[in-house]
């Protein structure tokens, strides 16, 4: 068993994280406080070619693998989650037309989004479907040589910037397909944006498919596979998801070490009393944990099997890290913590979307546990 990263996988770490502080960072607190999607940002990390790290470079990737794919998220979250964020959504539509796609869907939709040229989004969820994906109504009925999808799709990352959409709808068996949508197609409406308590400039937003017209061609995989399509590309986002946690983590601990040194009380530095010490070395094992929980994770990607249990595990144990540890963090800054002028603050409301988005925790263990007893 080898836990020492490659060449080429510490090459791309660096990389990630001299982008994220010199090019991320300064701009992590305008992004929260304005939500305004950061297009700049996001065009530059599909110039350097983040969007495609894990594909064929016959496609447009780079070839370098999930466990490239999550140093990368992880190292972009230390400087600000919305950003790591943008690089880890991307990879739902890309899983989608990689593993279920055809050769000319992979060449003709797949590559402008792993090249970097376009961003695509992921239309999945809907106002009453939460996790139960039986519930969707939207619909793809046949129109000739044509699908016209008619509904409604809720909390879709990016899709003010997106150029093209994967949707999943029911198709005229009643089986939920997937399909890839231009969002200049005609009825494909972007209506109010979701003001969220934290990952804000996201672009997420409600989309009204107003009987959108595409030709069958666009189908992805066989109809009536857009459930199992939907697992694949979710089981990869929640990898995502966790790295966004760990990330983050690591980004709240380096803040606490350095308050806790240069902050004094009774005339020496908090960093030498022992309740604040213990803060600091729980902070630091949970993020060493839910680190190598990701790794092992997209490791195991990289050698072709499915992670739908493991990407479960991550997400569940790095979001409660997440969550925890910018708690104790804000405990070590204290009042001070609380104040919209300190990057504490917006850790700890991005912490919690990690909690909530790509499957509640409740979802995770139910997922965890039909698959233990599946056993």
């Amino acid at each position: 068993m080898d836990f020492n990263l490659s060449e080429r996988e510490k090459m791309i770490q660096s990389a990630a994280w001299e982008f994220a502080q010199k090019a991320v960072l300064p701009q992590a607190a305008h992004i929260d406080g304005s939500g305004e999607f950061p297009a700049e940002l996001a065009r530059e990390m599909g110039r350097i070619g983040y969007y495609g790290l894990p594909y064929p470079a016959e496609y447009g990737g780079g070839g370098a693998g999930y466990v490239a794919y999550v140093l990368v998220v992880e190292q972009l979250c230390r400087a600000s989650m919305t950003v790591g964020a943008i690089a880890a959504v991307s990879i739902l539509s890309e899983e989608s037309i990689f593993r279920f796609g055809d050769e000319k869907q992979k060449r003709g939709f797949l590559t402008p989004l792993t090249s970097g040229n376009i961003l695509g989004c992921f239309c999945f969820t809907e106002p009453a479907t939460g996790s139960d994906p039986r519930a969707i109504s939207t619909k793809a009925k046949p129109d000739g040589e044509d699908y016209v999808i008619e509904g409604q799709k809720s909390f879709v990352a990016l899709a003010p910037s997106a150029s093209q959409a994967v949707i999943f709808a029911k198709d005229e068996t009643g089986r939920i397909s997937a399909f890839v949508v231009p969002t200049s197609a005609s009825g494909f409406v972007l209506r109010e944006p979701c003001e969220t308590l934290g990952l804000r400039g996201l672009g997420t937003s409600v989309v009204y498919l107003d009987g959108v017209r595409i030709p069958k061609e666009n189908l992805i995989g066989k109809k009536g596979s857009g459930y199992e399509i939907m697992l694949e590309a979710i089981s990869l986002e929640r990898v995502g998801v966790a790295a966004q946690g760990v990330g983050l983590a690591q980004a709240a601990l380096d803040l606490a070490l350095d308050y806790a040194r240069q902050r004094t009380a009774y005339g020496r530095p908090i960093a030498e009393m022992a309740t604040i010490q213990w803060l600091l070395a729980e902070v630091a094992s949970r993020v060493e944990a839910g680190r190598w929980l990701i790794y092992r994770t997209a490791f195991v990607r990289d050698q072709g099997r499915e992670i739908r249990s493991e990407s479960a595990m991550a997400k569940l144990f790095c979001s409660q890290v997440a969550v925890e540890v910018t708690r104790m963090a804000m405990q070590v800054h204290g009042a001070y913590g609380t104040m919209k002028s300190l990057p504490i603050e917006r850790l700890y409301r991005d912490a919690k979307m990690t909690e909530l988005y790509v499957g509640v925790s409740e979802i995770q263990r139910v997922i965890i546990a039909s698959h233990l007893l599946r056993e």
